[in-house]
């Protein structure tokens, strides 16, 4: 599903931030990204998501060599993927239905069609009462969960979510991590980037990827 191969970054003529990235993800297994605050957890994300360009080394997604990528090949393949992002980036004039449902209508789909399959998703993740809610009256624990109820309303291949759970409470972070379970179980790949070892050791089969003085280690 994803694969690098000696990837590394630099920006401009300075010193390589990330470098000699050899991993791979496979389908339908689960991940923790991990490593200090400044390692490059979401700058590793980018890349994999393709709105970084490596400076060196092969990033191949789905199959496909993103060097050789035109601009639509790489939106279609941005679609197969779900993101939550710390800035959450969610659009202001719409309220919070209308941001979750987004990527469903992108897609060409009737509201009729999924409607119910949204209302249910806000419901789980404690927004059924703020739905019609524009962003700028939600707090952060508020719009971090649109955001993730956003990246798994169209049941991605791959799920990239970075810290998701740092602004709610432990249950409530219980409970999403339950909800990106089950997204596993259905056969998505999830990869969570977060510093919260209390977080990860709930987990105790999942596999490590540390990132640490600038390269990452694999720990299955």
């Amino acid at each position: 599903m994803v694969r690098f191969e000696n990837v590394g970054l630099r920006y401009g003529m300075g010193p390589e931030i990330l470098k000699d990235l050899t991993f791979s993800i496979e389908p339908q297994t689960f991940q923790f990204l991990t490593g200090p605050s400044g390692a490059g957890k979401t700058t590793l994300m980018h890349l994999i998501l393709l709105s970084l360009k490596p400076t060196r080394g092969l990033i191949t997604l789905f199959g496909q060599d993103a060097t050789t990528l035109d601009k639509n090949a790489i939106t279609a393949l941005r679609r197969k993927i779900g993101v939550v992002f710390q800035d959450f980036r969610l659009l202001d004039h719409l309220t919070t239905y209308e941001n979750v449902a987004l990527p469903l209508r992108v897609q060409g789909r009737e509201e009729t069609a999924y409607r119910a399959e949204v209302v249910e998703l806000l419901k789980w993740v404690g927004l059924g009462e703020r739905m019609h809610a524009l962003p700028q009256v939600l707090s952060g624990g508020e719009k971090q969960r649109a955001a993730i109820a956003r990246a798994l309303i169209v049941r991605p291949e791959l799920l990239l979510a970075d810290e998701p759970t740092g602004n709610v409470d432990p249950p409530l972070a219980r409970r999403l991590l339950r909800l990106f379970v089950e997204l596993h179980k259905s056969g998505t790949s999830v990869v969570i980037a977060t510093h919260d070892l209390g977080l990860m050791e709930q987990f105790e089969d999942a596999r490590r990827l540390v990132l640490g003085d600038r390269r990452l280690h694999v720990y299955d």
